[in-house]
Formats: structure tokens, C-alpha cells, sequence
């Protein structure tokens, strides 16, 4: 019951603070205390509509009301302005619409009144329903005077009827909100005072007392819906009743569910009837109408097919190709023969045929009800990955005490051996089996197993996958040290990481600062306790599904409030988004550690790129993007077919040994750089394909020997590569090395999907050279090496001024390569900065003046 006060003073308006808009201002909306109390009450109702229980009934009484209209008034008299606006019943869209119709009148109601009045046609509704559950809430805002002789007795009604009274007072004093009224009345005093003494006689758990805001709060709490699962009756057997019924059991037991998936409530699609239309109703004049779509299958042949395969129709000469431009399709195709549902039999399909079949299936396994274990095995065998599906209890059936007996002895001589059990289930004679798992519970005077559905052979896949450990060149030779095999100061550094962000110890303390065991049930049994000073930060029993929850919320307050743009979504509640970020104290002990882990992986703070530089740049010659990038064709086989390329063909480091081959002869470089080496590092010749060739080659011979040689060194990324011997001059991580910079950044450019990696190893590498002693030996190829990545980066000039601004300090040190930058600055305005105007006409982005392009070489 829903005593609402209607009094005057409800009238008044109030300011209601709204969320923060879009920019983060702040916003409020001006209301009446009458209105902002029917959302609580709305909103209670609207709990009950959403939950859909027929034992969820409600009913209002109006105290202050012009009328009188009340069950005491009618038998004794008195009692007056106090009325029974809605009767008690299960609450629809209705008495919501309703509830907006109240306005405050110009009449005081007597709160004590309404009280008695409520408790008075509550019991008289619930005579013959004593097990249903009483509650009553009280929605006053004290101004109101009211007469308290015979409260006493008021207490003793409300305790022997075992009501649950909730007073919720419009802007009563709340502690934990830490709110306090300034220029309270003193009515409003007194009456306050009064229901702090009439909920304190209450026994416990029959009062509560409360501000409006704070219960507004209180109802944005994500609550979970309780719903009790249909209870299963089938039987349980162990070993062949048919054939050894003295050697079996068969018992007789229930299944209800133990774990059940929770979804957001659906939205359905609803249309919105035009002015032109008739609306029937002409008092909604004004307002919006929604029609709700319903959805209809009609089922039709196409005859074109038919006429074709009959010979009758044109064929795939003859046919027309013009094209309906509002359908997208010849005109010829769109014949359609429209069937009755009834004509309809159903079939499978069988390759480019249909196997028919009129009933609907075929004949099904001659299964039995129920659930039968077939053996079982340690509980530390048990694969948890291979758990699926819903949990669901089995336990023995509660008027068997026989079965209880014989069930519990089994379930626990199943947790003192620490095994599990193997059953098929059978949930109707018929149908099809499913195998699961059986793991016994055992708690205080109740011993269930649970049943969770296991896979059979068909449904697991199975992916192999490359060792992270363990790399194997082509040669055969296993590689220890690689940009790929993390080093020992990486990996301690790591599982430092790790356990800095354990949540075990993420939580709150215990109150008497003691340390403890923290237990934990896994559903297949398992129990592991760990010795805690704090409790964990993560609690699964209070995690909830922020999708239902909000989306229950906008709901509920989208049917409450008159316009969602004045009146937003106010913002979610504390307790649905306290698991959305780490907790403080984790963040704060794991940064040394996540420091060091930087250090040791060399992590740098990415810069964002617009997403076209995979585009086709100046240097990037033949292709425009990393999905162009030409592939090597299938070798032509004698008779003309064409073999097909396997995924992992372009694999340059394998975890499986490869055949042998012969090292490649790699000459020194000379002082002409890269150039002079090129030659030397692709003499080798390429295999050429032999048109004997026979079908019996392998795919090994395949792979190895139609690989054409490049002439670029062997790159350590995943992609194709004919050298995987790691270049002893390339810095662990990097895929620029210092023998060969131009020729690697030209193979990574070619491979599209490493340009941001390419151009920064790129960088580091052409200062490390420049730094180095006798770097004049390597003068024009450093020279080039800078020419080319300018090209490269003339879309994107960020990348080119980091690196040029950094080689400039570099050369300008105290033991810097001075010569160097003097005969860069030689080259003038070509190898200086990219300006706006010059990177406007690669369609690239710049924000450097012509101007200061032309100081940056003359400093």
C-alpha cells in the first residue's frame, strides 16, 4: 500500500538537481514536492510491472484529498479527506498514468488517518492470503498537523499483522547524505521528531525510515531478479537396472537450475501513426500514437529456377540483364509463386539436392529418461575448459527418505575421494543425450551434486599454434637469443608486474586487522583458501551486468519522467561501476614495477597517425596499402594446375626443424655502403621452376625451393623473409639493423603492415652510424639513407622531424660528428624540415612555416 499525501504544502516547488549536461555544466529542473515523490512511487510500482509476479499487487490511498472514499469511513464515519484513489490489485501502464493525475489540493490530510485506513483494507484484501508479505509506504512531507494520542496502538497493530512500514519524508534530515533543512517549520519538527519514535517501537526489520532523495538513490541499486527455476523430476542410475538390477541403484531426484544467463530486456520496434491518419481516440489529440510491428512470413517459389531446369524458360543466354534500379535485379527473376504454410514439408540439404522429410525429422535414438553415471575419475583430471553450458543441482527427491540416504551416501563418498563423476542426461524420453559432469557439494545437512554439460568428440576444436619459447631457423638451428625469446630480465620483470597487480589483497581490511582464509567454491567443487590480511577486491556475488541494469534504468525512468530531454538519465549507481577501474592501491604499488617493465621492453608512449599512412606514399613505389601487397604465385604444376598457398608458408621461423641447406656467402661491405654490398648478398640465384617437375614434389620442396631470394637481409617480423639467421649488427627489438639500414627499411616498407616501426628503427639507426667513430667512411650512404626517409615521411612529417631535430643535437654535442650536419646543411632547403606547404601537396599534414624551414638548416 501507497499512502500519498496530497496536502498543500505538496504543491510547492522544489529545485531538483539534475546530471552534469553534455560540457559539464551543471543542470536542475523545477518541480513540486507532490511530482518528484510520485517517481519514488512510480518507480516502485514500475519494479513490480517489470518483474511480472501476480503476487506483486499494490494499491494507493490519498490522505488530504477534496473527497472522502475509504472502508472505515463507510462502516464508522470520521476518517475524513483520506481516500482509496486506486484499489489494491497487479499494477499495469495504467496505474502509472493515473498516478500523474494527482495534484495537490487545498485540503490538510492527517497522515495517522491514512495509516489506519491502509491497514484496515490491506487486511481486509489479504484475509484469506496470511502467507502473502505486507508492506506499506508512507510518502508525507511533515508540514501536515496530525493528531498522535493513540499511536501505541497503532504499533501493535502493525507488529501483530507483521506490516513492513517505510516513511519516506521530502527533504527529511538524512546523515548519510549529510543533508540537514535549514528553516525547518515547526510542525515539520514535530512531526519529524514523531516518526523517528514511531519506527524506533517497531520491532526489527518492520521500520525504516528515510529522505526521498536518499531512497531515490537507493532505487538506482542494482537489485537482482529472483526467479525460481522449474523443478525437474527424473531418476539417477548407476550400473545396468535391466540387466543387473541387484548390482544397481536407481534413485529418484530433482533438477533445478543453479546458474541461469541474465539478459537485457528486448526492444521492440514501433511505429509512429502520421497526423493524416485517423486516430481513433480524440482525447489523446496532441500526443504521440505508437503501433507496435508485428512481424509476417510469407513463403514463396521462385518459377524462373523452375522453368529453367524444365527446359520451358530462357536460358542463361537469353535472359535479360536490365536491372531494376529500385530491386537491384533482373526483372525476369523477380517471379515468385506464393505457398500456404501448410503445403510446406521439411528436409535437409544434401549437396545441391534435399533430402525430405514430411514428419518433421527422422527417427530418433531410443533414449531413456534420466541420468546415468558412467564411471569416474580424480577431480584434478577434470579440463575446465572443456565446461559448458548452465550449472544446474541434482539432489534427491524430498519425499524419499530411502533415495536421500542412498543419494547422500553417494555424494559423499564422491568429495572424500576427490572425484567427479561422468553421466549422460536424458531430459525426455527421445531425445537426444548429453554428456556432463557430476561434482559433489557437500554443506551443512545438504549434500547435491551439480551437473554441468561436457562436450562430445565433434564439438571441440583443436588449433595448434607456435611455440612463444622456442624458434628453429630453416637451417635447424635452434635460436636461443631473438628479438622474438624474451630475456631473463624481461620475464622477472614481468611476473614482478604481475603479482604487484594481484586483487587478492586489493581490498578492504578486516575489522579486527587479523589475517584470515578467504575460501573460494568453484562450481565443480573445488575449494582453495588463501591466507589474507585484506579481503580480495573483486567479488563475484556483488559484480553485476552493467547492460541489464542500465538499460532497466533507462526504462524505468524514461515512463516516469514527461520528457527525457529536461528530465536526462540520471547517472548509473556507485555500485555498477565500482569494478570499471583498478583500484587505487593496486595502481599505486604496481607503478615501480610497471616502470621497470618499460625499461626492460623498451615500451615508448605511441604517437597517433592518421590512418592514411598505409597509403600509398612516394617511396612505397608499386603498392598503395598493405592488403596490395603482391603475393608469390602458386608454382604451375606440368599438367597445368596451379597449386594453392598455405597460410603459413610466409613463415620465417618455424617451431617444427626444417631441411638443411647450405649458408649463404655475405662479402663485407666497402666504403661505398650498401650499394657495394648489394651484389654480393643477392648473387645467389633463384631456383627456377623445371616444367618436369611431377606431381609426387613435396610441399616442403615447394615452400623452400620456388621461395625466390631478395637481395634485402633476413627481417625479424612475421612476414616472408629468405635469411631468419639473425643480423648480428640489429639491436634486440628492432627491425632496422646498422649493416644494411636502406635496404631493410626499403623490404619493411614493401611489407606495408611496419611503416611506424620501420621509419623509428630507421631514425635510431642513421644517428647511432652518424655517431659512431669513422662514420666519414659512411658519409653518402647516411646521406641517401636520409633522402629516402624524408620521401618516406613527407605525408606524415612528424616522423622526420623527431628524428632530424634529434640528429641536429646529436652532431651539435661536445664529441658530435660537426662535419656531418656541415655538409647536410650543404643540401640546404632539399634535407631540411617539411614544410606545411610541401607536405599539403602529398596530402600529408605539417604544422612548420616556410620560414622557419629555412633558419632550422641556417643555425
Amino acid at each position: 500500500m501507497f499512502l500519498v499525501d496530497l496536502s498543500p504544502s505538496m504543491g510547492a516547488s522544489r529545485t531538483v538537481e539534475l546530471p552534469d549536461g553534455p560540457a559539464g555544466e551543471t543542470r536542475s529542473v523545477e518541480m513540486t514536492k507532490l511530482e518528484w515523490s510520485l517517481q519514488f512511487v512510480k518507480m516502485k510500482i514500475q519494479e513490480m510491472i517489470f518483474n511480472g509476479r501476480k503476487t506483486d499487487q499494490c494499491g494507493v490511498i490519498t490522505f488530504g484529498s477534496e473527497e472522502t472514499r475509504n472502508v472505515v469511513n463507510e462502516k464508522n464515519g470520521g476518517y475524513e479527506h483520506v481516500s482509496e484513489y486506486i484499489p489494491i490489485g497487479q499494477p499495469n501502464a495504467e496505474t502509472l498514468a493515473k498516478l500523474d493525475e494527482l495534484q495537490a489540493s487545498e485540503t490538510a490530510g492527517d497522515p495517522i488517518d491514512a495509516l489506519i485506513v491502509g491497514i484496515e483494507t490491506q487486511d481486509i484484501y489479504l484475509e484469506k492470503k496470511r502467507t502473502w508479505t505486507r508492506k506499506m509506504v508512507l510518502v508525507t512531507d511533515g508540514e501536515s498537523p496530525m493528531e498522535i494520542e493513540e499511536w501505541e496502538g497503532i504499533v501493535k497493530k502493525i507488529s501483530s499483522l507483521n506490516i513492513m512500514l517505510t516513511i519516506v519524508g521530502v527533504d527529511f534530515d538524512d546523515e548519510e547524505l549529510a543533508y540537514q533543512e535549514e528553516d525547518k517549520s515547526p510542525i515539520k519538527r514535530v512531526n519529524e521528531t514523531f516518526y523517528v519514535r514511531l519506527i524506533t517501537a517497531l520491532p526489527e526489520g518492520l521500520g525504516l525510515l528515510g529522505s526521498l532523495e536518499h531512497a531515490l538513490l537507493t532505487l538506482t541499486y542494482p537489485n537482482i531478479k529472483e526467479t525460481k527455476s522449474a523443478l525437474l523430476s527424473t531418476t539417477l542410475r548407476l550400473g545396468d537396472v535391466e540387466v543387473r538390477e541387484s548390482e544397481a541403484i536407481e534413485l529418484n531426484v530433482r533438477i533445478a537450475k543453479c546458474t541461469s544467463l541474465a539478459r537485457a530486456a528486448s526492444w521492440k520496434k514501433y511505429f509512429k501513426k502520421g497526423s493524416d491518419e485517423d486516430v481513433p481516440d480524440v482525447e489523446d489529440e496532441g500526443k504521440d500514437t505508437y503501433k507496435e510491428v508485428k512481424r509476417r512470413t510469407e513463403y514463396v517459389i521462385d518459377m524462373s529456377t523452375e522453368e529453367e531446369e524444365d527446359g520451358k524458360g530462357p536460358t542463361a543466354q537469353d535472359v535479360s540483364m536490365d536491372v531494376d534500379e529500385e530491386k537491384g535485379v533482373p526483372e525476369e527473376e523477380t517471379r515468385f509463386e506464393k505457398v500456404e504454410k501448410e503445403q510446406l514439408i521439411k528436409g535437409f540439404k544434401y549437396g545441391s539436392t534435399y533430402v525430405p522429410c514430411p514428419d518433421g525429422q527422422f527417427e530418433r535414438l531410443n533414449t531413456k529418461k534420466g541420468i546415468e553415471i558412467c564411471g569416474f575419475f580424480q577431480r584434478k583430471n577434470l579440463n575446465r575448459s572443456y565446461l559448458m553450458g548452465e550449472l544446474s543441482y541434482v539432489y534427491a527427491s524430498p519425499t524419499s527418505i530411502p533415495d536421500q540416504l542412498a543419494f547422500s551416501s553417494i555424494v559423499q563418498a564422491m568429495y572424500e575421494k576427490g572425484v567427479l563423476a561422468i553421466a549422460r542426461m536424458v531430459s525426455r524420453e527421445g531425445l537426444d543425450p548429453k554428456m556432463g559432469v557430476l561434482s559433489p557439494i557437500v554443506w551443512p545437512n545438504v549434500d547435491v551434486l551439480l551437473w554441468v554439460q561436457m562436450p562430445f568428440a565433434d564439438d571441440v576444436r583443436r588449433y595448434t599454434f607456435p611455440s612463444l619459447t622456442t624458434l628453429i631457423s630453416r637451417s635447424g638451428e635452434k635460436l636461443t637469443k631473438h628479438p622474438y625469446i624474451p630475456t631473463e630480465e624481461q620475464l622477472e620483470a614481468m611476473d614482478n608486474f604481475v603479482d604487484a597487480m594481484n586483487l587478492m589483497e586489493a581490498g578492504d581490511k578486516d575489522e579486527k586487522g587479523q589475517v584470515y582464509k578467504h575460501d573460494f567454491h568453484y562450481p565443480c567443487g573445488t575449494q582453495i583458501g588463501f591466507p589474507r590480511s585484506r579481503q580480495p577486491w573483486f567479488d563475484p556475488r556483488l559484480s553485476y551486468n552493467p547492460a541489464i541494469h542500465r538499460t532497466k534504468q533507462a526504462q524505468f525512468h524514461s515512463a516516469v519522467v514527461s520528457d527525457i530531454t529536461t528530465h536526462p538519465l540520471p547517472p548509473p549507481h556507485p555500485e555498477l561501476t565500482k569494478y570499471f577501474d583498478p583500484p587505487k592501491r593496486v595502481l599505486k604499488t604496481a607503478k615501480q614495477a610497471l616502470e621497470e617493465c618499460k625499461a626492460a621492453f623498451k615500451v615508448k608512449e605511441g604517437t597517433y597517425y592518421p590512418t592514411f599512412i598505409f597509403a600509398s606514399t612516394p617511396c612505397f613505389a608499386d603498392h598503395t596499402a598493405p592488403s596490395s601487397v603482391p603475393k608469390r604465385a602458386p608454382k604451375a604444376r606440368r599438367d597445368d594446375h596451379m597449386r594453392a598457398q598455405d597460410q603459413d608458408e610466409d613463415m620465417i621461423l618455424l617451431d617444427q626443424k626444417g631441411p638443411a641447406r647450405k649458408e649463404p656467402v655475405v662479402t663485407t661491405p666497402s666504403k661505398s655502403g650498401a650499394a657495394s654490398a648489394s651484389p654480393s648478398r643477392a648473387g645467389k640465384k633463384k631456383v627456377s621452376v623445371d616444367d618436369s617437375e611431377t606431381e609426387s614434389e613435396s610441399d616442403e620442396e615447394i615452400l623452400w625451393e620456388s621461395k625466390p631470394k631478395p637481395s634485402a637481409p633476413g627481417l625479424p617480423t612475421p612476414t616472408a623473409s629468405p635469411e631468419p639467421e639473425p643480423d648480428p649488427q640489429r639491436a634486440p627489438g628492432r627491425i632496422i639493423g646498422n649493416a644494411y639500414p636502406l635496404m631493410d627499411f626499403r623490404q619493411n616498407l614493401k611489407q606495408g603492415d611496419v611503416v611506424t616501426k620501420a621509419v623509428e628503427d630507421f631514425g635510431v639507426v642513421v644517428r647511432e652510424i652518424v655517431g659512431q667513430p669513422f662514420a666519414s667512411r659512411r658519409k653518402d650512404e647516411m646521406m641517401k639513407c636520409l633522402k629516402e626517409l624524408r620521401e618516406a615521411c613527407l605525408r606524415v612529417s612528424t616522423w622526420f622531424e623527431l628524428i632530424l631535430k634529434g640528429l641536429k643535437e646529436d652532431c651539435a654535442g661536445k664529441n658530435g660528428n660537426k662535419d656531418f650536419w656541415a655538409e647536410l646543411r650543404k643540401l640546404g632547403r632539399d634535407m631540411s624540415l617539411i614544410s606545411t606547404t610541401e607536405a599539403r601537396r602529398f596530402g600529408g599534414i605539417s604544422a612548420i612555416s616556410e620560414s622557419a624551414v629555412d633558419v632550422f638548416m641556417q643555425q
